[in-house]
């Protein structure tokens, strides 16, 4: 590209040319007194055109949003009897946000408790105790049953052997038969009444956990470290579950969302640094891309991705617009010659045709002498111009002329860091 060109110089240029070209007899005495006495070279100051690695931006905009952002509310419904946070209040992970009248939940659990106990006992088991394995025969309601059933086994086993003597009748016998059959359903049933009293006794378990579960949630904690964003209940409010209490931010890191134009998508790379800048804010901040979208948006032909930017001391708020310079690194063989900004003229005509020209120190040493290329521009970096094509790095070239000096002027070259105030 073309393009900036230092204003000072530009201006001095173009009075020099003019002067050079349009003012006659006092241009001409100027130049003769610049070429010094003849036969005797021309002392000029050189530099090196230097090779520089240089970072290549890319600018887009976005909003500068929170990493996550969470609205905080209770799993339980009641009444808020505490909140101890209020609008920009900074909180860490896990600590209490608001806490519900704990009275209801408090009853809840005692009940649970009673409950538990009362199935441990209707089980044989100690109530305060741990393990709620029971072995099924071992129980008041089985063993009685079993005592029928053995009872009703031995009648039956007489009765059947007075029949074969012929003491007793058939009769006796289909009876006897009969309340064994029952004996046994009653016992059948003392085993199912065990196993469902053992049920039961997961069932209060369970319903105790899910008491003090809610006892717990009655103190609502934050999830991440963050700010308060908005807060959204009172005390004395009763509470649904559900009902919105606070909102929190999470502010490190900042996350930026952008769209990258199609063209320097190809550029972009996780990880690569990047230069926030904040309406309103002059200081610059650092931060690095964190994730790229696997494709192009086909709409508006951009690539999404996600910028991080670290905000460890909170300086930074979500919300405000932001300028985003992702820097890229040329390639190798992209690396362009930086020269000084006074190094450029303008002249209507060189060997190499006209525009931006840079005099180029050529020949061996004792007989240098200058000659003009035509140069490509690239960046200008105020007292610095980058040269896109026309002198390559390692080149000295004369950056304070006064005056061109014809091609052919022998000049004996000193580096101008040498004679620097």
């Amino acid at each position: 590209r073309t393009g900036s060109w230092p204003g000072a110089w530009l201006v001095g240029l173009a009075v020099a040319l003019s002067t050079a070209s349009g003012c006659g007899g006092a241009a001409a005495t100027g130049q003769r007194a610049a070429a010094g006495a003849p036969g005797e070279p021309r002392v000029v100051e050189v530099a090196a055109a230097r090779e520089q690695t240089l970072a290549r931006a890319v600018t887009v905009s976005g909003t500068l949003a929170a990493e996550q952002q969470v609205v905080l509310s209770f799993k339980v419904p009641g009444r808020l009897e505490s909140l101890f946070v209020d609008l920009g209040s900074s909180v860490a992970a896990g600590q209490p946000v608001a806490r519900l009248v704990p009275a209801d939940f408090d009853l809840r659990v005692s009940q649970a408790e009673a409950a538990l106990q009362q199935a441990r006992v209707r089980l044989g088991l100690d109530p305060a105790g741990t393990a709620d394995s029971v072995a099924p025969e071992g129980t008041a309601v089985v063993r009685e049953a079993r005592a029928v059933l053995d009872e009703a086994q031995l009648r039956r086993d007489r009765v059947k052997t007075f029949v074969d003597r012929g003491i007793s009748s058939r009769a006796e016998l289909d009876s006897a038969e009969a309340a064994l059959k029952v004996a046994d359903s009653r016992y059948q049933e003392a085993l199912e009444e065990v196993r469902t009293r053992q049920a039961l006794l997961a069932q209060r378990r369970v319903e105790l956990a899910i008491a003090r579960q809610q006892q717990d949630d009655a103190t609502l904690e934050a999830p991440f470290a963050g700010m308060i964003r908005e807060r959204t209940a009172a005390l004395g409010q009763y509470l649904a579950a559900g009902a919105p209490v606070a909102t929190l931010v999470r502010i490190d890191p900042l996350r930026l969302r952008l769209e990258v134009p199609e063209r320097e998508a190809a550029r972009v790379r996780t990880g690569q640094a990047v230069r926030v800048r904040v309406e309103g804010d002059a200081t610059e901040h650092a931060g690095r891309v964190a994730r790229l979208s696997p494709a192009i948006a086909e709409d508006s032909r951009t690539l999404p991705i996600e910028v991080e930017v670290p905000n460890p001391d909170g300086q930074l708020i979500a919300g405000p617009y932001a300028t985003v310079e992702i820097r890229t690194i040329r390639e190798q063989s992209q690396r362009p010659a930086i020269i000084p900004a006074n190094g450029l003229m303008l002249l209507p005509t060189t060997a190499d045709g006209g525009g931006p020209t840079v005099a180029v120190i050529a020949g061996q040493p004792g007989q240098h002498t200058l000659t003009y290329r035509s140069v490509k521009l690239g960046r200008d970096f105020g007292n610095d111009m980058e040269i896109a094509s026309g002198v390559p790095p390692g080149d000295r070239i004369a950056p304070t002329l006064p005056i061109p000096l014809p091609p052919a002027t022998r000049i004996e070259p000193v580096d101008a860091t040498a004679t620097s105030p």
